[in-house]
C-alpha cells in the first residue's frame, strides 16, 4: 500500500463528509494533539512530480479526543479499569 494520497483520493474520501464541517489536523500518534489547517502550496519535487503540502496554521487545540486516535487506529480502545471500594480511614 502506498502512503502517500493523491488529490482526487482526499477529495473523494473528503466527499463523503458534510462541506460545512470544521477540518483539522490530528498530529503525532504517541501524544495525539489537533491542530488548525494553514495554507496550501504545491511545488515540483526532484522526480518532477507536483506535491501539494497542507500547512499546520500553528494553533494547536489541545488533545486528540480519544475516540478520534483509536478511529485512526493510533490507539487501543480501553476500558477504564473498574475503582476498588477503599476502607475508610481506621476500618482496616
Amino acid at each position: 500500500m502506498d502512503p502517500e494520497y493523491t488529490i482526487g483520493e482526499i477529495i473523494d474520501q473528503l466527499s463523503a463528509f458534510d462541506r460545512d464541517a470544521v477540518f483539522r489536523l490530528a498530529i503525532n500518534p504517541l501524544f495525539p494533539m489537533e491542530h488548525t489547517v494553514g495554507s496550501i502550496v504545491s511545488t515540483v519535487d526532484p522526480q518532477g512530480r507536483t506535491v501539494v503540502y497542507l500547512a499546520e496554521r500553528g494553533e494547536q487545540l489541545g488533545p486528540l479526543p480519544k475516540s478520534v486516535a483509536v478511529d485512526l487506529t493510533w490507539h487501543e480502545p480501553v476500558d477504564v479499569p473498574p475503582r476498588r471500594r477503599r476502607p475508610a480511614p481506621g476500618n482496616l
